[in-house]
């Protein structure tokens, strides 16, 4: 898993509330064994329309968000089913962060096995935090997870909370099981006390 320290970058504003994982990546492009090109088909039926054009006015279809690495949307973001390809497509995209007032949470959950860092700021920051890239398109957010800030374009400041064992394992650019792995001493030590059958 790719370490998750510090990003300055541009954002994407998109001012939707309950935006669903069936939004975010569409079943019917679920058949792929890999997560490779799934990018391709974020927000899908946002992005294009019937006859696969893109559609001009969706925000990261516009010239300047086109390098987005961060969203910043309202309530409930990746709320809907579990399936984590909805997070694969978000990082295939380039999506590091996603700034929201809240998460599903096994969205949430799965973002952090990915190396990806939902923030959860609230709903009065989101808002500025969006008016403020919607009038200054070019100009980018610092996500600095070490610190858990996020710094706006005009330069104001928002703390975010996160557990700190996820803070280390994202610094650090470790998942689940190298998490476990970090205690194999342990586990070997345990294992040979344990008696055999």
């Amino acid at each position: 898993m790719r370490p998750f320290r510090t990003i300055t970058a541009l954002a994407a504003p998109l001012p939707v509330a309950h935006i669903d994982t069936d939004q975010i990546l569409p079943a019917r492009f679920m058949k792929t064994l890999t997560r490779k090109g799934l990018g391709r088909r974020l927000f899908n039926d946002w992005r294009y329309d019937d006859e696969g054009r893109e559609v001009e006015d969706f925000v990261l279809n516009q010239d300047v968000r086109r390098e987005a690495r961060i969203i910043i949307a309202y309530e409930n973001f990746g709320c809907g089913s579990s399936r984590e390809h909805a997070v694969w497509a978000l990082d295939d995209f380039g999506i590091r962060c996603i700034i929201a007032p809240s998460f599903g949470a096994i969205f949430a959950t799965n973002c952090l096995k990915n190396g990806l860092l939902p923030v959860q700021l609230p709903g009065g920051a989101c808002d500025e935090l969006i008016a403020s890239t919607t009038a200054f398109p070019k100009s980018a957010l610092t996500i600095d997870l070490e610190h858990q800030r996020v710094i706006g374009p005009q330069g104001n400041t928002y703390t975010f909370d996160i557990r700190e064992d996820i803070r280390e394992a994202l610094l650090a650019g470790l998942d689940d099981i190298s998490r476990t792995l970090a205690h194999d001493d342990a586990l070997s030590a345990f294992e040979q006390k344990w008696p055999k059958r």
